[in-house]
């Protein structure tokens, strides 16, 4: 078994400062003795305007956010799911909402772009167009770890199964679900999309979400989870900011997915 941890995190528009909280956090996690560790969407900037995310933007494999994240990861010998930050796009005026991992010496070994964009208007008036300033992304990321094969989502990605049937084609154990689900959206939808995509796939799910009032004005769920794969809360965070670590046993999880084979009955596969 490994201990995995997720950051919850009211991450607020000065960067210098989220980075310090998140590395209080991190240590806290690694005092938990968690080997893998993942911070939430936005966790460096929640943008007081849409394109503040421009203005701190990064060039790929250059910046300070990238450089903490591998730092850490060396520092403590740790692999880092890192949230999302934003990264220069292709095209001017855009980025993407870039989903990092580091592995314990701190090299990067794998970039998630959010491929699906928050553009909606809630039923109480809140309105994001996320296409305005970000870039999707276009590619499905499982990569090989220590802990088991990780698949990589972010936050409205949650309500697209086939993203996650994709995943489990490829063949997933754990799946880092970063997120900065709205108050709205996350009373009415959160915890019943996480346990969902847990149960459907017999998915470990670790749904990192931001937890507060930010000082732009939103209002995020917080409810950070990690979810085993017979959809169980193992442990929660309701508010706030902090850390919450669980054990991931992925030979429980071998032993039920042969007594509950769901993969090996489907009917329509996922063409990749």
């Amino acid at each position: 078994m490994s201990k995995i941890a997720a950051i919850q995190m009211v991450s607020g528009s000065n960067v210098v400062a989220n980075l310090q909280i998140a590395s209080q956090l991190i240590n806290k996690a690694v005092e938990m003795e968690a080997k893998l560790i993942i911070l939430p969407e936005n966790f460096a900037l929640m943008a007081m305007q849409p394109n503040d995310n421009i203005q701190i933007g990064e060039q790929y494999n250059n910046g300070i956010i990238q450089t903490f994240l591998s730092q850490q990861a060396k520092k403590f010998g740790i692999w880092i799911v890192g949230g999302t930050l934003p990264i220069l796009a292709n095209k001017i005026q855009k980025v993407r909402a870039a989903c990092l991992v580091f592995d314990n010496t701190g090299k990067q070994i794998a970039r998630y772009d959010k491929i699906h964009l928050f553009d909606v208007t809630t039923d109480s008036n809140e309105k994001y167009c996320e296409s305005e300033i970000f870039e999707a992304g276009n590619k499905i990321i499982v990569i090989k770890t220590p802990y088991g094969r990780l698949g990589l989502a972010i936050c409205y990605d949650l309500r697209f199964p086939e993203l996650f049937r994709c995943m489990l084609s490829i063949g997933v154990d754990l799946i880092g679900l970063p997120a900065a689900f709205t108050a709205t959206t996350g009373k009415a939808h959160w915890e019943l999309l996480v346990r969902t995509r847990a149960i459907e796939n017999l998915c470990y799910v670790i749904a990192v979400n931001q937890g507060g009032y930010h000082v732009n004005g939103r209002e995020t769920y917080g409810n950070s989870m990690i979810v085993d794969p017979w959809g169980v809360v193992l442990t929660r965070l309701n508010r706030g900011t902090g850390v919450i670590c669980a054990d991931i046993d992925l030979k429980q999880q071998a032993d039920l997915r042969h007594k509950f084979p769901v993969s090996k009955h489907r009917k329509v596969q996922c063409q990749l």
